[in-house]
């Protein structure tokens, strides 16, 4: 077959990405009170939900730790072991203080096995009304598990955090997603708005199979797993100058075309105590400012609900 032709054929192929999205900004999106930018706090509760023996697994954690390219252990990685502990024994709390003193709303990802070993966090969570989003059942990649398996956890993550918190999550977010995810999400029927996504500054809604699934996308760059990673943050001032940059253009743009801003927490990271004061300094930073609608995940997916269901 000729090269052009086999070319041809391909692209002719339909393509189940969007590329296009909503463009050159043709959509003129009304926050509350008119603000210029939506801003959603979110931290992710996953401590004693990751890979370990102890929880069946064939290694231990090997992902988003002070040990940056820690290799698998067959067996139990005390180091690792006690450095997620630090997030559920003094990181949440340090965190969950900072946002009572600032009387800033979050979201938490809560991974539903991490939750439940943790009945303080969780009444925590409950009396100061943040939103409980799933984060699944386990904190692992599910890249490579079958479809049933994800199905069974998300049917069990689900239970799990309605019997803690009373109701079913109306957010999900996996993380470490797989192909299968967001049909599993959509065919569940019960989510708001699912989050493995980062595709946009601004949620949309996603069509397949004559179902329509909000998505509201989350972020890997305004996020504290960066002080983890390769080449990512390595001091407080970094963190903080990377955050105020993406606020300062956002609010900027929103001045004519109003976006959301993301940022993620992770309570064994920005808990520690060299970390948390470069997120004080932001949070100063943002309250300094008029016209910020500061919120929960959700109550972004219900306003894009109410108001641009016909997009």
């Amino acid at each position: 077959m000729p090269i052009l032709l086999k070319y041809n054929n391909f692209m002719n192929k339909k393509y189940p990405r969007d590329m296009i999205g909503y463009g050159a900004d043709k959509i003129k999106v009304v926050w509350p009170n008119n603000a210029k930018l939506a801003l959603q706090i979110v931290l992710n509760y996953e401590e004693g939900a990751e890979n370990s023996v102890l929880h069946g697994d064939k290694h231990s954690e090997t992902f988003l730790s002070e040990i940056i390219g820690a290799q698998p252990i067959k067996g139990r990685h005390m180091s690792m072991e006690s450095l997620y502990e630090y997030g559920s024994k003094r990181g949440f709390w340090r965190l969950h203080e900072l946002f009572q003193k600032k009387k800033i709303p979050l979201t938490i990802f809560g991974v539903a096995m991490a939750l439940e070993r943790n009945p303080e966090v969780c009444k925590a969570i409950k009396e100061s009304n943040y939103e409980v989003a799933c984060h699944g059942w386990r904190w692992i990649d599910y890249q490579n598990i079958s479809k049933s398996v994800e199905k069974k956890h998300m049917v069990l993550a689900i239970k799990t955090i309605k019997k803690i918190f009373g109701h079913r999550p109306l957010g999900w977010y996996t993380g470490r997603c797989s192909p299968n995810t967001r049909d599993l999400v959509m065919n569940e029927g019960g989510f708001a708005y699912d989050s493995d996504s980062y595709n946009d500054d601004l949620p949309y809604f996603e069509k397949k199979n004559n179902k329509k699934q909000l998505i509201v996308p989350y972020t890997l760059d305004n996020n504290d797993m960066r002080f983890a990673t390769n080449q990512g943050f390595n001091s407080g001032d970094q963190f903080y100058n990377y955050l105020k940059d993406s606020f300062d253009v956002l609010y900027k743009e929103g001045e004519t075309n109003p976006k959301m801003m993301s940022v993620g927490l992770h309570c064994r990271i920005v808990g520690k105590p060299g970390r948390l004061k470069s997120l004080e300094r932001f949070l100063d930073y943002v309250l300094q400012h008029k016209d910020v609608w500061i919120c929960k995940r959700i109550d972004i997916a219900k306003h894009w609900i109410k108001n641009y269901s016909n997009i």
